[in-house]
């Protein structure tokens, strides 16, 4: 099976973990040879629930036994996808009420810098320097990282950027822009909070120029932060959500969400704005439902709270220099990227699953599921600090 995967698949990287999967369930992934690893990256954010969570596997079952694909996305009525855009608009504030979902984050990101200059017929995009919303090509030309870019250029023309956190550079946003779009915690940079009341001075700013705001709730959503999304931590409602990653449950989604005013501009002029296949497939959309049902109907985003400061007591080491983040979107910084690979890798041997982070080089990127016990917190943590021991 090694053999066969770099042989036949296409891989990301010189050097993949290349760990073979036999089976997961809850907190645990299990190799070929039955070795348990506690997971503390969630599949980088995606898999909310743990692995295997009965409330989404019977919900797959379910609609697998009722129909699967059967006509491109917004023709037909299909409940999985209705109910999962209705719960959205339940537990969003007003002006987020209708729902574009799609296979993936980075085609929610299309879809939603698209809206944005449907509505304004304006060009201009600002986003902010070290963002990743994906690897798209519109979503790269958003990528405020060249080293990670120019390989791919020409990219979409017009886009400036931003330092985030720095509110003298709010002045670059004016009447020319289409929209500004940023995490609402920067992923890639090192999980990086807004801090100075930021996110609130961008939407002022938006507001005063006419620009539309887009944030990327990718990796911060679906309770990851103690809040069903990041931006309510923060005093600022955006123009336009983007979700994905884990409001899937483990299943491939993305999705935007505006209100109905922006959203219905994409039925005309030019009518079918924005097309998909398999966006809101009905598997997909009864497993996200699921998933945002059992986040928002259970004590799981209190919980992430709770967990964050057992981690951030039980994660004390000289090695350690800093632990970012909000709830369960968390990063340990140590002094050097040689380090933080010592730690990832060693890890993995000692049968804790971590990873790395695009843009920091020496952050330890700990994500696990929000359903992981205090128990199993507690275990990782101390997993990281034996091995920070024989550095």
């Amino acid at each position: 099976m090694t053999s066969d995967f770099f042989t036949y698949q296409a891989q990301t990287s010189e050097n993949p973990l290349a760990m073979e999967v036999s089976h997961a369930n809850g907190s645990y992934i299990y190799d070929s040879k039955n070795k348990a690893y506690l997971d503390f990256v969630a599949g980088v954010s995606a898999c909310t629930l743990g692995h295997k969570h009965p409330k989404v596997v019977s919900a797959i079952k379910e609609q697998l036994d009722r129909y699967l694909h059967v006509m491109v996305y917004g023709e037909y009525i299909q409940e999985p996808a209705v109910n999962l855009a209705k719960l959205l608009a339940k537990h969003l504030p007003e002006s987020l009420n209708k729902t574009y979902l799609t296979n993936s984050g980075t085609e929610a990101i299309e879809g939603a810098l698209k809206l944005a200059k449907r509505a304004t017929g304006r060009s201009q995009i600002i986003a902010a320097k070290h963002a990743y919303h994906g690897n798209t090509m519109g979503s790269m030309s958003i990528m405020g990282f060249e080293e990670r870019k120019q390989a791919f250029r020409p990219l979409l023309p017009d886009v400036s950027f931003i330092t985030f956190n720095d509110n003298s550079d709010l002045k670059n946003i004016t009447t020319k822009t289409a929209c500004v779009i940023l995490e609402t915690i920067q992923g890639g940079a090192g999980f990086i909070e807004p801090k100075n009341n930021y996110l609130e001075n961008v939407r002022k700013r938006c507001d005063q120029v006419g620009a539309l705001l887009i944030l990327d709730e990718i990796q911060p959503g679906v309770g990851r932060t103690g809040k069903l999304f990041g931006f309510e931590n923060y005093n600022c409602i955006p123009d336009i959500l983007v979700s994905g990653k884990g409001l899937g449950g483990g299943m491939p989604i993305g999705a935007f969400t505006a209100s109905t005013k922006l959203m219905d501009l994409l039925q005309d002029n030019p009518k079918f704005g924005h097309i998909t296949t398999f966006g809101g497939h009905p598997v997909i959309a009864a497993a996200a439902y699921a998933t945002l049902k059992e986040v928002v109907e259970s004590d799981l985003m209190q919980q992430a709270i709770e967990k964050e400061a057992l981690v951030r007591k039980h994660l004390k080491h000289p090695l350690i220099t800093e632990i970012r983040g909000k709830g369960l979107m968390l990063a340990a910084l140590t002094p050097s990227a040689d380090i933080t690979n010592n730690v990832v890798l060693k890890a993995q041997d000692n049968g804790l699953i971590l990873f790395w982070l695009l843009f920091e080089p020496k952050a330890i990127r700990i994500t696990p599921p929000l359903t992981i016990s205090n128990e199993e917190l507690i275990e990782g943590c101390k997993i990281i600090t034996d091995i920070l021991d024989t550095l």
